[in-house]
């Protein structure tokens, strides 16, 4: 299992394979991709075009290249040759399954088969496998892959730990920021954050404490704007001054939890999804999906930039 990753394989084009493709190709990998969507290769060379400028900026690695993309509408043809899979299918079980019986069959036993899933468990994919599913792991991005560096692994019941350790070193030598999940849960860690942060704000809306606008600025202006540096619990080391994260939670445990038991509970239900669209589509002010996209990243690719080089 010691094979240097050198081509990867691509399997499903869309938004999140082709910025992992970009980023493969950014770090001088050859990319194999596919996909039966119609117009999926015209649509993969468009988004990593555009993806290339902010890719430039973060640096290219020596070889790195967007003629090194080849697309073949044949799953076979795709994976031929490859170190890594990275795959990128539509979230059904049966779609997964089915999927991964065909490429436990096609591959060479030290190929690794890692999934972008955010909502299926690898126990449940891999069970398909009836030669090697010791290969298969989740590797879960955060999108835009090509610009975020998170990635959660994730291993199924049958994942072996050499995997995941070939698996992390592959992706930090991409400049990613791994974290490794030692259970499966719905959602892994990432997006349920996300989820529990979101949930309260649709109480809030709903409840008519705030506007949709104030509610996305207090947190991109508030608290985001921490988080862009450094995580909830050592934010709170530093709240709680020369005593640390010992004495925050000896001032702040009461409010805290406190907090915790009055938590909103929402239902989305047709009017409160009508307000928050409605919201929504006035805070947009008439941009563009592409104009706030490159916004987000040129922002992004300043926050990174300040960042290069952390341990």
């Amino acid at each position: 299992m010691s094979k240097t990753i050198k081509q990867v394989a691509i399997v499903g084009t869309g938004v999140i394979g082709a910025s992992w493709a970009a980023l493969f190709l950014a770090h001088g990998l050859d990319v194999v991709a596919t996909d039966i969507a119609p117009n999926a290769e015209a649509a993969l060379r468009e988004f990593i075009d555009a993806a290339w400028p902010a890719l430039e900026r973060a640096g290219l690695a020596p070889g790195a290249s967007r003629s090194r993309l080849t697309f073949t509408a044949k799953l076979e043809e795709a994976v031929a040759g490859c170190g890594l899979v990275q795959e990128n299918g539509p979230e059904r079980i049966d779609f997964k399954q089915d999927l991964y019986r065909k490429l436990d069959q096609m591959l060479d036993r030290d190929v690794i088969v890692a999934s972008s899933s955010s909502g299926l468990t690898m126990s449940a994919i891999q069970s398909a496998c009836e030669r090697h599913p010791e290969r298969c792991v989740i590797g879960h991005p955060f999108n835009p892959p090509h610009l975020i560096p998170l990635v959660e692994i994730v291993g199924g019941a049958q994942t072996s730990e050499e995997v995941i350790t070939r698996v992390t070193a592959f992706y930090q030598g991409l400049g990613k920021r791994t974290i490794r999940l030692h259970k499966e849960v719905p959602g892994h860690v990432a997006n349920r954050l996300q989820a529990a942060l979101y949930r309260e704000i649709v109480h809030l809306i709903a409840d008519g404490v705030v506007s949709v606008k104030d509610a996305d600025t207090a947190v991109s202006w508030g608290p985001g704007l921490r988080w862009g540096i450094m995580g909830p619990s050592l934010l709170y080391h530093l709240g709680g001054g020369k005593g640390g994260i010992e004495h925050f939670f000896q001032q702040f445990t009461g409010p805290l939890t406190a907090w915790w038991h009055v938590l909103g509970t929402p239902e989305l239900t047709p009017e409160v999804v009508g307000t928050i669209v409605a919201g929504v589509h006035e805070a947009v002010e008439n941009r563009t999906g592409d104009e706030l996209a490159a916004y987000r990243d040129k922002i992004l690719g300043g926050l990174l930039e300040m960042r290069r080089g952390e341990p």
